[in-house]
Protein backbone atom coordinates (compact mmCIF):
# COMPACT_ATOMS: atom_id res chain seq x y z
CA UNK A 1 0.00 0.00 0.00
CA UNK A 2 2.80 2.58 0.82
CA UNK A 3 4.08 1.91 -2.40
CA UNK A 4 0.71 2.33 -4.28
CA UNK A 5 0.33 5.56 -2.51
CA UNK A 6 3.99 6.94 -3.65
CA UNK A 7 3.43 5.19 -7.17
CA UNK A 8 -0.18 7.45 -7.28
CA UNK A 9 1.38 10.11 -5.78
CA UNK A 10 4.29 10.57 -8.22
CA UNK A 11 3.16 9.23 -11.26
CA UNK A 12 -1.06 9.98 -11.15
CA UNK A 13 -3.53 7.42 -10.46
CA UNK A 14 -4.28 7.12 -14.33
CA UNK A 15 -0.67 6.21 -14.91
CA UNK A 16 -0.74 3.42 -12.26
CA UNK A 17 -2.64 -0.27 -12.40
CA UNK A 18 -3.13 -2.20 -8.98
CA UNK A 19 -3.72 -5.31 -9.56
CA UNK A 20 -4.84 -8.09 -6.51
CA UNK A 21 -4.50 -11.67 -7.71
CA UNK A 22 -7.84 -13.47 -6.07
CA UNK A 23 -7.29 -17.07 -5.00
CA UNK A 24 -8.21 -19.18 -2.14
CA UNK A 25 -4.88 -18.26 -0.32
CA UNK A 26 -5.71 -14.66 -0.09
CA UNK A 27 -8.47 -14.08 3.21
CA UNK A 28 -11.56 -11.87 2.71
CA UNK A 29 -10.00 -9.58 5.69
CA UNK A 30 -7.42 -9.12 3.96
CA UNK A 31 -9.41 -8.71 0.37
CA UNK A 32 -11.28 -6.31 2.00
CA UNK A 33 -8.71 -4.22 3.67
CA UNK A 34 -6.96 -3.86 -0.14
CA UNK A 35 -10.45 -2.88 -1.48
CA UNK A 36 -10.03 -0.36 1.29
CA UNK A 37 -7.31 1.06 1.37
CA UNK A 38 -7.29 1.42 -2.50
CA UNK A 39 -10.25 3.57 -2.12
CA UNK A 40 -8.84 5.81 0.65
CA UNK A 41 -5.48 6.31 -1.26
CA UNK A 42 -7.71 7.23 -4.41
CA UNK A 43 -7.34 4.13 -6.97
CA UNK A 44 -9.85 1.13 -7.65
CA UNK A 45 -7.68 -2.25 -7.32
CA UNK A 46 -8.46 -4.39 -10.20
CA UNK A 47 -8.76 -7.48 -9.49
CA UNK A 48 -8.07 -11.16 -11.16
CA UNK A 49 -8.40 -14.71 -10.29
CA UNK A 50 -5.10 -16.79 -10.13
CA UNK A 51 -5.22 -20.28 -10.47
CA UNK A 52 -2.15 -21.98 -8.13
CA UNK A 53 -4.36 -24.48 -6.97
CA UNK A 54 -4.73 -26.11 -10.23
CA UNK A 55 -1.03 -26.36 -10.21
CA UNK A 56 0.16 -29.49 -8.47
CA UNK A 57 3.83 -28.11 -7.81
CA UNK A 58 1.69 -25.93 -5.55
CA UNK A 59 -0.33 -27.77 -4.13
CA UNK A 60 2.67 -30.31 -2.92
CA UNK A 61 3.32 -27.82 -0.33
CA UNK A 62 6.79 -28.58 -0.37
CA UNK A 63 10.03 -25.76 0.33
CA UNK A 64 9.63 -23.93 -3.12
CA UNK A 65 6.16 -23.23 -2.36
CA UNK A 66 6.33 -19.70 -2.62
CA UNK A 67 8.01 -20.05 -5.91
CA UNK A 68 5.20 -21.38 -7.79
CA UNK A 69 2.99 -18.96 -6.23
CA UNK A 70 4.12 -16.10 -7.44
CA UNK A 71 5.09 -17.42 -11.19
CA UNK A 72 1.73 -17.55 -10.88
CA UNK A 73 0.66 -14.52 -10.02
CA UNK A 74 3.79 -12.51 -12.09
CA UNK A 75 3.17 -14.41 -15.07
CA UNK A 76 -0.56 -13.09 -15.15
CA UNK A 77 0.37 -9.82 -13.87
CA UNK A 78 2.96 -9.87 -17.20
CA UNK A 79 -0.13 -10.48 -19.57
CA UNK A 80 -2.56 -8.05 -17.77
CA UNK A 81 0.72 -5.48 -18.28
CA UNK A 82 0.82 -6.29 -21.31
CA UNK A 83 -2.64 -6.23 -22.90
CA UNK A 84 -3.24 -2.89 -21.21
CA UNK A 85 0.12 -1.36 -22.61
CA UNK A 86 1.81 -0.84 -19.13
CA UNK A 87 5.50 -0.95 -19.27
CA UNK A 88 6.82 -1.91 -16.00
CA UNK A 89 5.90 -3.86 -13.36
CA UNK A 90 6.32 -2.99 -9.42
CA UNK A 91 5.89 -5.49 -6.33
CA UNK A 92 6.43 -4.46 -2.56
CA UNK A 93 9.72 -6.47 -1.34
CA UNK A 94 11.49 -4.22 0.62
CA UNK A 95 15.28 -4.93 1.71
CA UNK A 96 14.58 -7.06 4.84
CA UNK A 97 13.29 -9.43 2.41
CA UNK A 98 17.18 -10.05 1.29
CA UNK A 99 17.90 -11.83 4.53
CA UNK A 100 14.19 -13.57 5.01
CA UNK A 101 13.57 -17.31 3.54
CA UNK A 102 11.79 -15.74 0.28
CA UNK A 103 11.82 -18.22 -3.10
CA UNK A 104 8.89 -16.09 -4.68
CA UNK A 105 11.82 -13.58 -5.31
CA UNK A 106 13.14 -15.76 -7.90
CA UNK A 107 10.22 -15.97 -9.51
CA UNK A 108 10.24 -12.00 -9.29
CA UNK A 109 13.43 -11.81 -10.84
CA UNK A 110 12.72 -14.50 -13.56
CA UNK A 111 9.91 -12.11 -14.99
CA UNK A 112 12.08 -9.19 -14.50
CA UNK A 113 9.53 -7.91 -11.66
CA UNK A 114 11.23 -4.63 -10.09
CA UNK A 115 11.39 -4.14 -6.48
CA UNK A 116 12.23 -0.24 -5.73
CA UNK A 117 11.71 -0.55 -2.49
CA UNK A 118 14.58 -3.41 -2.26
CA UNK A 119 16.15 -0.83 -4.62
CA UNK A 120 16.08 2.44 -2.30
CA UNK A 121 16.72 -0.67 0.89
CA UNK A 122 14.02 0.51 2.88
CA UNK A 123 13.54 -1.37 5.25
CA UNK A 124 10.49 -2.59 7.23
CA UNK A 125 11.04 -0.01 9.99
CA UNK A 126 11.52 3.27 7.53
CA UNK A 127 8.38 1.81 5.55
CA UNK A 128 6.47 2.28 8.56
CA UNK A 129 7.21 5.21 9.80
CA UNK A 130 6.94 7.04 5.80
CA UNK A 131 3.51 5.01 5.99
CA UNK A 132 2.65 6.68 9.58
CA UNK A 133 3.79 10.89 8.21
CA UNK A 134 1.39 9.97 5.31
CA UNK A 135 -1.39 8.74 7.56
CA UNK A 136 -1.87 5.20 6.04
CA UNK A 137 -3.88 3.11 8.16
CA UNK A 138 -1.08 -0.09 7.36
CA UNK A 139 1.63 2.13 9.00
CA UNK A 140 1.16 -0.70 12.29
CA UNK A 141 -0.95 -2.60 10.35
CA UNK A 142 -0.18 -6.63 11.44
CA UNK A 143 2.15 -8.63 8.78
CA UNK A 144 -0.09 -10.75 6.87
CA UNK A 145 1.01 -12.90 4.44
CA UNK A 146 -1.11 -15.83 2.22
CA UNK A 147 -3.17 -18.36 4.05
CA UNK A 148 -0.74 -21.13 2.51
CA UNK A 149 2.37 -19.73 4.73
CA UNK A 150 0.44 -21.55 7.66
CA UNK A 151 0.56 -24.53 6.21
CA UNK A 152 3.09 -27.55 7.40
CA UNK A 153 5.32 -28.01 4.76
CA UNK A 154 4.56 -31.50 3.18
CA UNK A 155 0.52 -31.04 4.00
CA UNK A 156 -1.45 -30.87 0.50
CA UNK A 157 -2.96 -27.23 -0.22
CA UNK A 158 -6.47 -27.77 -0.47
CA UNK A 159 -9.27 -25.01 -0.32
CA UNK A 160 -11.16 -26.80 2.28
CA UNK A 161 -7.81 -26.55 4.63
CA UNK A 162 -7.22 -22.57 3.56
CA UNK A 163 -11.40 -21.68 4.68
CA UNK A 164 -10.14 -23.54 7.93
CA UNK A 165 -7.02 -21.71 8.65
CA UNK A 166 -9.08 -18.33 7.54
CA UNK A 167 -11.88 -19.29 9.61
CA UNK A 168 -9.53 -19.53 12.62
CA UNK A 169 -8.10 -16.71 12.01
CA UNK A 170 -11.50 -14.55 12.08
CA UNK A 171 -11.86 -16.45 15.35
CA UNK A 172 -8.91 -14.61 16.71
CA UNK A 173 -9.40 -11.67 15.50
CA UNK A 174 -13.00 -11.52 17.09
CA UNK A 175 -11.46 -12.27 20.35
CA UNK A 176 -9.83 -9.45 20.22
CA UNK A 177 -6.19 -10.62 19.06
CA UNK A 178 -4.29 -8.25 16.88
CA UNK A 179 -0.94 -10.13 15.79
CA UNK A 180 -1.22 -13.95 15.53
CA UNK A 181 -0.88 -16.95 13.10
CA UNK A 182 -3.40 -20.25 12.90
CA UNK A 183 -0.78 -22.75 12.02
CA UNK A 184 -2.42 -25.89 10.10
CA UNK A 185 -1.16 -29.14 11.35
CA UNK A 186 -3.31 -31.62 9.91
CA UNK A 187 -5.62 -32.54 12.85
CA UNK A 188 -4.11 -29.83 15.50
CA UNK A 189 -4.13 -26.24 15.08
CA UNK A 190 -1.14 -24.47 16.38
CA UNK A 191 -1.98 -20.95 17.43
CA UNK A 192 1.10 -17.65 18.10
CA UNK A 193 0.16 -14.66 19.64
CA UNK A 194 2.35 -12.27 21.16
CA UNK A 195 3.83 -12.98 24.74
CA UNK A 196 2.00 -10.11 26.31
CA UNK A 197 -1.28 -11.76 25.00
CA UNK A 198 -0.31 -15.32 26.37
CA UNK A 199 -2.05 -14.58 29.72
CA UNK A 200 -5.26 -13.64 27.59
CA UNK A 201 -4.93 -16.52 26.10
CA UNK A 202 -5.16 -18.61 28.76
CA UNK A 203 -7.69 -17.39 30.50
CA UNK A 204 -10.55 -19.59 30.94
CA UNK A 205 -13.27 -17.51 29.36
CA UNK A 206 -10.95 -17.24 26.42
CA UNK A 207 -9.33 -20.40 26.05
CA UNK A 208 -13.00 -22.71 26.67
CA UNK A 209 -14.58 -20.53 23.90
CA UNK A 210 -11.33 -20.68 21.46
CA UNK A 211 -11.08 -24.61 21.54
CA UNK A 212 -14.98 -24.97 20.87
CA UNK A 213 -15.37 -22.60 17.94
CA UNK A 214 -11.88 -24.35 16.40
CA UNK A 215 -12.81 -27.73 16.96
CA UNK A 216 -15.97 -27.20 14.94
CA UNK A 217 -14.01 -25.37 12.03
CA UNK A 218 -12.86 -28.94 11.89
CA UNK A 219 -9.42 -29.38 14.04
CA UNK A 220 -9.56 -32.76 16.33
CA UNK A 221 -6.34 -30.77 18.78
CA UNK A 222 -6.09 -27.06 19.44
CA UNK A 223 -2.60 -26.16 21.15
CA UNK A 224 -0.45 -22.71 22.23
CA UNK A 225 3.25 -22.01 20.99
CA UNK A 226 4.96 -21.07 23.92
CA UNK A 227 7.28 -19.64 21.88
CA UNK A 228 4.57 -16.96 21.09
CA UNK A 229 4.66 -15.41 17.48
CA UNK A 230 7.09 -15.07 15.29
CA UNK A 231 6.80 -14.63 11.50
CA UNK A 232 8.11 -17.89 9.42
CA UNK A 233 7.87 -20.24 11.91
CA UNK A 234 6.94 -22.76 9.38
CA UNK A 235 10.78 -22.07 7.94
CA UNK A 236 11.87 -23.83 11.33
CA UNK A 237 12.03 -26.98 10.39
CA UNK A 238 13.57 -26.29 6.74
CA UNK A 239 17.30 -27.18 6.65
CA UNK A 240 19.90 -24.38 5.40
CA UNK A 241 20.59 -26.64 2.06
CA UNK A 242 16.92 -26.51 1.28
CA UNK A 243 16.65 -23.18 1.59
CA UNK A 244 19.56 -22.02 0.06
CA UNK A 245 18.45 -24.40 -3.48
CA UNK A 246 14.77 -22.37 -3.85
CA UNK A 247 16.34 -19.10 -3.33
Amino acid sequence: MFLLKVAVDTLGATNVLACLGISASLGEYMHRQAIEMGNEIGKEISEFQVGELADSNYCANKADRCYHCKKHLFTDIVKIAKAKNFEHILCGNNFDDKDDYRPGNKAAIELKILAPLMDAKMTKREIREISQSLNLKTADAPASPCLSSRMSYGLEITQTRLKQIEDSESVMRELGFKEFRVRHHNELARIEVREDDLQKILSSQIKDSLIAQIKKIGFTYVTIDLQGFRSGSMNEKLSKDEMAKNL
